[in-house]
C-alpha cells in the first residue's frame, strides 16, 4: 500500500488482510489491492487523503469522473467501484463510518457484449492437438488434463487450480467444485477427462508427499491461476493461432454447446454455479446469434 500511513491506507491494509483470511482468490486479491492502491493515490495527490468519515458521495463521483476522463472501460470502472464499495462495507462493520457511501453512487452500465464462443469443432480440434504434445512441453499429461477439465466441466480457472485429489469420485465420475464465495457444487465429468486424469496421476510428482493439490507446477507445488492461464494461452496461440483464447473460453464453450444440444437452462445454471439464472441466460443470446449467422450463410432467401 501507500508508504504514507494515512487512516485510509492503513484500513485498506487491514481490509486486504481480512480478504486473505477469508481465502479470497488470488485474482480478486490482486485486483482489489491494485484498485484500492490507486484509490488512495488519487486522494493523496495534494497531501494526506481525507479521513474515512470525511468521505461522501460527491468525493466518489469526483473519483469516478477522473476514471471516465482517463477513458477507462466501463467494465474496469465497475470493478474498481466494487472494490471501493466492499472496502467501505468493511469500514462500516468496523464502526469506522456511519454508512456505506459507495451505495450512493450509480454503477456504470455494463457493455452489452456477447462472449465470443469457440465452435465444438474448434474446441475439440485444439484439445486433440494438445493431446498430441506437438509443443513438446515438460508436463504434457498435466496440460491435457487441464484442458479436458476446463471444457469437460465448465470450470472457472480459480476452481480448476483449487481442486484437490480427494475432490474426485472416480466411480460415479463426479468432482466437488468450490466456486465463488466458497459455494460448493458437484459436476460430472466424462470419459475423456477421466482418461486424461488417470494418465496425469501416474506422472504427477509433488514436492511434498501427501500434497492434496491436483495440478502442480514445475516445482511440484499447487499451480497458480496465473500459471494455468499462461498454459492455456500458450497452446491457444501456438496451436490455433488465436491469442484471444483463455480459460474462460472453454467455460463459454461448455455452456453454449450444452444449450445447443438441448440441455435445460436451469441445469446449465447448476453446472456453472451461477447464483442467478439471468447470468446463464446470456448463452441463449449466443446460441441465437449463432443460429442467425447460420441462417444468413445457408438459406437461399436470407
Amino acid at each position: 500500500m501507500s508508504p504514507s500511513m494515512s487512516e485510509l491506507a492503513t484500513q485498506i491494509g487491514f481490509y486486504l488482510d481480512r480478504l486473505r483470511q477469508e481465502n479470497a482468490s488470488p485474482h480478486t486479491l490482486r485486483n482489489y489491492e491494485s484498485d484500492l492502491t490507486q484509490f488512495v493515490e488519487y486522494f493523496s495527490r495534494q497531501g494526506e487523503p481525507p479521513a474515512l468519515k470525511e468521505f461522501d458521495a460527491l468525493a466518489l463521483r469526483e473519483w469516478l469522473g477522473h476514471l471516465y476522463a482517463s477513458k477507462l472501460e466501463n467494465a474496469s470502472m465497475r470493478r474498481k467501484l466494487a472494490a471501493v464499495r466492499s472496502f467501505f462495507k468493511f469500514a462500516l462493520r468496523q464502526g469506522l463510518i456511519d454508512n456505506n457511501i459507495g451505495k450512493l453512487v450509480r454503477t456504470p452500465k455494463a457493455p452489452k457484449t456477447l462472449p465470443r464462443v469457440l465452435t465444438a469443432e474448434q474446441t475439440n480440434t485444439l484439445i486433440d492437438e494438445v493431446a498430441l504434445d506437438k509443443l513438446e512441453r515438460p508436463f504434457p499429461a498435466r496440460d491435457i488434463a487441464i484442458f479436458e477439465l476446463l471444457y469437460g466441466c465448465g470450470l472457472r480457472i480459480s476452481e480448476l487450480v483449487g481442486l484437490d485429489l480427494t475432490d474426485f469420485d472416480s466411480t460415479e465420475r463426479w468432482v466437488l467444485v468450490r466456486g465463488k464465495g466458497r459455494k460448493e457444487r458437484q459436476v460430472p465429468y466424462g470419459s475423456k477427462a477421466a482418461a486424461a486424469l488417470e494418465r496425469y496421476l501416474l506422472a504427477r510428482q509433488p514436492a511434498i508427499a501427501g500434497d492434496p493439490a491436483l495440478f502442480l507446477n514445475h516445482r511440484g507445488k499447487r499451480i497458480t491461476d496465473r500459471g494455468a492461464r499462461g498454459i492455456v494461452k500458450l497452446y491457444g496461440s501456438l496451436l490455433s493461432g488465436d491469442a484471444g483464447i483463455h480459460p474462460h473460453s472453454f467455460r463459454h464453450a461448455y455452456a453454449t454447446h450444452l444449450l445447443a444440444d438441448g440441455a435445460d437452462l436451469r441445469a446449465i445454471q447448476e453446472l456453472l454455479g451461477h447464483a442467478s439464472l439471468s447470468t446463464t441466460q446470456k448463452y441463449t443470446q449466443v446460441s441465437l446469434s449463432d443460429l442467425m449467422a447460420t441462417y444468413d450463410r445457408a438459406h437461399p432467401k436470407a
